[in-house]
């Protein structure tokens, strides 16, 4: 059998009323940049039709889709059902054939994509958008099953309809001026489309937790642009190379990102020489949310999103977190807050981040790390500790020589 579309379903966009069309259209031009990135641009008729997406296979993706596929073929699916797995926004998708919209061809065409296949037991599950059609979906469900079974006992006497737990589902939509068959629901991200919620800079500093609140927030239909502070040479060039990594990993879904460099050794210096060692990591941090902001405002974001997770570490107590917040104007996101390390790692894993993560290669503020952290900042004090030093000069400095990586 030669599928001749991919249906996309999404869940939250439904509920979005008068600007639904706004996120479909953005769902539709994810779809069509995770195909080039993934080498599967040959899929450009794609179409919004009523509450799906729908692409239509044509050329020599259509090659493929036939029920007996060689190696090469195999690998051309893989990468289309990787491209879709990696949009936000699609709840699942399926490889479809289409056909009239009469009781006859359905029953046809349900025979056809189920003759080849082994099972004991099946069912067929229809819905219908177009509540105009001749029958209700109970009616085709019904009629079809009767035709499909009567067709296949000849084959197999111990066949079964099974509505419960079948081995096999011939599902059916009636939907526009299209009947579509298939038998595979491919589970997607859900969420909603990078970019429809704006654009936020992350934090990145390459450990397992910014990574995956980088993704959370891609989740949330947020553009990332990540920032990563470097203690070069103190630090190994190797922890530059691991961050550009991940943020390659974290490229696949929203297909297009930018990485600032921004180096960090001379406000650290400055910390170390001049303010009370138990504050360095708050100071350490306020700086960083400072230059956030500063590159926040050239790109016109209002936002921020951190890997912060309560208690984690010693600059994440909420004393700490609220003293550290306080040096920047920008809306925080910290969307792994509430949740566990085992959580966290878990959601690593499943993105692929997780294993670059763990590479050994200190971050910028491990290398000058007090024995003695302070863990319930007072933010009166940290103002006076940050008035010995020259905090415009130093984050101007800094931002000046930050470099730039597209990817």
């Amino acid at each position: 059998m030669q599928y001749n579309f991919i249906i996309c379903h999404y869940a939250e966009i439904g509920l979005k009323g008068k600007n639904r069309r706004f996120f479909e259209e953005g769902l539709i031009e994810n779809i069509k940049k995770s195909f080039i990135l993934n080498s599967c641009d040959g899929l450009k008729n794609i179409k919004r039709i009523s509450g799906r997406i729908l692409i239509q296979i044509s050329g020599r993706h259509l090659s493929w889709l036939q029920a007996m596929t060689g190696k090469d073929n195999r690998m051309e699916e893989d990468r289309v059902r990787q491209a879709l797995k990696n949009v936000f926004g699609i709840a699942y998708f399926s490889f479809a054939v289409d056909c009239k919209q009469n009781i006859g061809e359905i029953k046809k065409k349900s025979f056809e994509i189920l003759k080849n296949k082994k099972f004991k037991t099946f069912r067929i599950e229809t819905k219908r958008a177009e509540k105009d059609f001749s029958l209700t979906s109970q009616q085709i469900n019904q009629q079809t099953g009767e035709y499909v079974l009567r067709k296949l006992k000849a084959q197999n006497a111990k066949l079964k309809v099974n509505l419960g737990n079948p081995d096999i589902t011939c599902f059916i939509e009636i939907v526009e001026k299209y009947a579509f068959l298939y038998l595979e629901k491919i589970k997607g991200l859900g969420g909603l489309p990078v970019s429809v919620s704006g654009k936020a800079i992350s934090l990145l500093s390459g450990g397992i937790d910014s990574p995956v609140a980088s993704f959370y927030g891609m989740q949330r239909g947020i553009k990332i642009i990540f920032l990563h502070f470097t203690s070069y040479p103190f630090t190994e060039q190797a922890s530059i190379e691991k961050v550009k990594k991940i943020v390659k990993i974290l490229n696949k879904f929203q297909f297009q990102s930018k990485l600032y460099l921004i180096p960090f050794l001379n406000i650290q210096k400055e910390i170390l020489l001049k303010t009370k060692a138990k504050l360095r990591v708050v100071l350490y941090r306020r700086f960083m949310f400072k230059i956030a902001e500063v590159l926040a405002k050239e790109e016109r974001i209002k936002v921020l999103i951190t890997g912060e997770s309560v208690g984690q570490v010693a600059s994440q107590t909420l004393e700490n977190i609220k003293v550290i917040q306080e040096a920047t104007k920008l809306l925080i996101l910290r969307p792994l807050i509430g949740m566990d390390k085992e959580d966290i790692i878990k959601k690593g894993k499943d993105i692929g981040t997780f294993d670059i993560s763990i590479l050994p290669a200190q971050d910028c503020c491990q290398r000058f790390l007090p024995k003695h952290p302070e863990t319930r900042a007072n933010l009166k004090k940290v103002e006076e500790e940050e008035k010995k030093l020259d905090v415009e000069k130093l984050i101007k400095e800094a931002v000046k020589k930050l470099k730039v990586e597209k990817i």
